[in-house]
């Protein structure tokens, strides 16, 4: 099964996103921010790109970071994949990471010794 153009541009753009942060950006709050994932519009219109940091405390410092420079890191990504239009980056917390180690500790807690 052959995935669809969305899909294919959002991997693109969590690739080249990932090098920028890692290689344009000097902000200190994003130094520890990884990107687990991109959902585009099917129009792509806008990209949802989700984000993850070591400490919960980053979270807010690395959403306000992430949102201020949005328009430089469009600007950027135009330049580097082939698009009519470059999605708005829109970035939202990846909750998914914390709520699977905390039910990880869980099912340890409830977990008989052996």
């Amino acid at each position: 099964m052959s995935r669809g153009r969305p899909q294919k541009v959002a991997d693109q753009i969590q690739r080249e996103l990932s090098v920028l942060l890692s290689r344009e950006l000097r902000d200190p709050r994003l130094a520890l921010v990884t990107l687990t994932a991109v959902d585009v519009a099917p129009d792509l219109s806008h990209a949802l790109v989700y984000f993850t940091c070591l400490e919960a405390a980053q979270v807010e410092p690395a959403a306000a970071a992430l949102k201020s420079a949005a328009g430089y890191l469009r600007s950027h990504l135009a330049k580097r994949i082939q698009l009519y239009m470059t999605p708005e980056l829109r970035f939202r917390h990846d909750e998914s990471v914390a709520r699977g180690a905390h039910l990880s500790r869980l099912i340890d807690s409830v977990r008989p010794k052996s």
